[in-house]
């Protein structure tokens, strides 16, 4: 199977879209606090009563759909990236970097955020993910980034061992970064950094 990577503008956003994020919650990490926190935390893993399916782009009110990116930041400084097998879409990755407004950045120059990353479930499991991932990281090296930084939660157990695997280093876990938003308040937000 031969992968191809293109880098496309904003306006393939609808396309890209167009690729389900949705997987099925079989197993959450759930976080261990021991010490009240003074003696560190540690992930367990452990399945669910009843698997689930979660959808990104589906949650709140459809403002965080890939269609939508333009219309709320200034994606002046993002990449978007499509996989393509057969010429048809099955993935696709977005990088932010330094951009106004998002606190994802941290306010930093040398950071980016893979923003998103995609792969149809038909298509999982053949190192599509992978690709993109390379191809993001590259993009944001060649940007003058040090880091790149990810965002996953705790029921997303695929992607955690994921970026694990691509070298990724797990640099905070926040517990209570969704409390604002009912659906997810009960989900632990895990920020996974690369060194580029």
């Amino acid at each position: 199977m031969r992968i191809e990577i293109r880098e496309v503008g904003s306006d393939q956003l609808p396309v890209y879209a167009g690729i389900p994020i949705s997987f099925t919650v079989e197993s959450v990490l759930r976080v261990e606090v021991a010490n009240r926190g003074l003696s560190g935390f540690r992930l367990v893993e452990e399945k669910v009563g009843t698997p689930y399916l979660k959808d990104f782009d589906s949650a709140g009110d459809g403002d965080t759909r890939p269609e939508r990116w333009a219309k709320r930041f200034d994606v002046t400084n993002w990449a978007f990236f499509l996989a393509y097998v057969s010429d048809h879409p099955v993935g696709g990755a977005t990088v932010a970097f330094n951009t106004p407004g998002v606190n994802m950045l941290e306010d930093r120059t040398d950071l980016a955020v893979l923003w998103d990353l995609r792969v149809h479930p038909d298509a999982r499991g053949r190192g599509i993910g992978t690709a993109l991932l390379k191809h993001a990281t590259d993009w944001a090296r060649e940007n003058g980034c040090r880091q790149l930084k990810v965002e996953t939660s705790n029921v997303d157990v695929p992607a955690c061992r994921f970026y694990a695997k691509q070298g990724c280093m797990l640099g905070a876990i926040h517990r209570f970064a969704y409390a604002n938003c009912p659906d997810t308040a009960h989900e632990t937000m895990l920020l996974w950094y690369l060194d580029l």
